[in-house]
Formats: C-alpha cells, structure tokens, sequence
C-alpha cells in the first residue's frame, strides 16, 4: 500500500527525528507530500486553587525555539514538491488527528517519546492517544 500524503509530528527530540528520517526517505521513494508538524502546547497550570498562566516572554521563547526547529525540518524536505512544515497551537494529541483529517493525511508517523522524562511521559501519551484515535494508519518510531 502506497501513501500519498504522510504527516509526521516533530519536536526535535531523537525519536522523532528518526520518525522525520523515515517518513523524508519514504516520501522520496514513493514520490508522497510530507507535512511535518510541531505543536506548541501553552498549558496553564494550577497551583492550590489558584489557575497560573503560562508566563508571556516564555512563550515567546518556546515559540521562536519552535521556528528555528521547523526551518531545520524544512531544510530537510529540499526535492519533495507540495510538501510543508505547519507549527500549530493546542493539545499535541488532538491537533495531530484535526491536522490529519483536515489536510487528507494517509499516514501518520510519530517518535514513541519525547524529549525528558516529563516530556517523554507526556509524548509517549501523545502518541498512545494518537494510536487509539486515529482513522488513518500509524507508524510508531521506537
């Protein structure tokens, strides 16, 4: 089975650089689109009973880091017509499945975890939940 669209869900960690690795040789070899995407995800936090927002000039900083990561990716994808880097907002789990099914993905590619071990904990449950959700095929990169 040939895809012809393939989203891979990047954030620079190991894992999902070899997810970026392989879905870059089988969209060159299979002639596909490939849509890299990164999500920023500014939670707020609660802290007793009080809701804390997720400091300004913070954000400002994980957003710029998402940018140069993305510009890397899109280096990368030199040589594969309509294909693209997208950096959304939002849960990581939920803006891959609407990104999928918004922009007819076939296949999903994702890193098993992440980068540390709370965000390793929560991108192994990222790509649990994208397992368990999605319609389209998924490749999980270990």
């Amino acid at each position: 089975m040939a895809f012809s669209k393939v989203l891979v869900a990047f954030d620079g960690s190991e894992l999902s650089t070899k997810a970026l690795n392989t879905a870059l040789a089988y969209c060159r070899e299979n002639q596909a689109q490939l849509e890299v995407l990164h999500v920023v995800n500014f939670q707020n936090f609660v802290v007793g009973e009080a809701m804390v927002a997720f400091p300004v000039p913070l954000q400002k900083e994980i957003q710029d880091n998402a940018e140069k990561l993305m510009a890397k990716a899109e280096a990368q994808m030199e040589g594969l017509p309509g294909s693209r880097v997208v950096l959304r907002q939002g849960s990581p789990a939920a803006a891959i499945l609407d990104h999928a099914e918004e922009n007819q993905c076939d296949l999903i590619i994702i890193g098993s975890r992440g980068f540390g071990a709370f965000r390793s904990f929560m991108l192994g449950s990222v790509s649990n939940h994208v397992v368990q959700n999605s319609q389209i095929p998924v490749l999980v990169i270990k």
